[in-house]
């Protein structure tokens, strides 16, 4: 009997969904490694062996793409409503901590690699003020300062309101921008063990004793 040939077997057709999670697998892998600008959408399309317009059938362009990357890749858990709902020391309503709060996102990270060297080469890429994410970038940190203050977080009785932590939480997000950074590049590092050596200076005794 002759050997069956790729051209014998019937072609696997993958619903729309399963296509689109592919492309943007792909992409996702692509763009952390070359960036946005060193990523085409014919890269993508080779990665996931269709044509280049079966990858815009589903994206419409690579600026769009790149949104999709971003909000329904990297932009999604690790929110401060999923560590409500994580039963977590320090994840109550009527007891939110920060510090706990930042603990978590940082194991959330932890667990995707790619993913938060994705954002790391977009957050260099978006000072060009005509990358697609520029303006996304420019309001991160006040988008984010948006999105916390909008939770009654339990803090140290010195702060006359969470306004007055809003430097903290801008230096705990830098610090953890640059922890991150360093965790991608070898000798390795454990990102959560980096991370509670840095928290004592952010969240210093006795000021936060009790509320971390």
């Amino acid at each position: 009997m002759a050997a069956e040939t790729t051209s014998d077997r019937k072609r696997v057709r993958k619903t729309p969904l399963e296509r689109k999670r592919e492309i943007l697998d792909a992409a996702v892998r692509l763009i952390s490694e070359r960036g946005y600008n060193g990523t085409s959408v014919q890269d993508v399309a080779d990665a996931v062996g269709v044509t280049k317009q079966g990858v815009l059938r589903y994206i419409g362009s690579k600026d769009n793409l790149l949104g999709m990357v971003y909000l329904e890749k990297y932009n999604v858990g690790g929110n401060v409503a999923e560590f409500c709902a994580s039963g977590l020391p320090g994840s109550m309503a009527d007891d939110l901590r920060l510090p706990a709060y930042f603990r978590y996102l940082v194991r959330y990270n932890s667990q995707r690699r790619m993913l938060v060297q994705l954002f790391s080469v977009l957050q260099v890429e978006t000072f060009n003020p005509d990358h697609p994410l520029h303006d996304v970038f420019a309001d991160r940190q006040d988008s984010i300062w948006r999105y916390y203050a909008g939770f009654d977080w339990r803090i140290p009785p010195s702060f006359s309101s969470f306004d007055e932590v809003r430097p903290t939480v801008r230096k705990a997000l830098e610090v953890m921008d640059g922890i991150q950074l360093r965790w991608l590049r070898e000798p390795a590092i454990d990102l959560n063990e980096e991370w509670a050596e840095f928290e004592p200076l952010l969240f210093p005794a006795p000021l936060w004793d009790g509320y971390r």
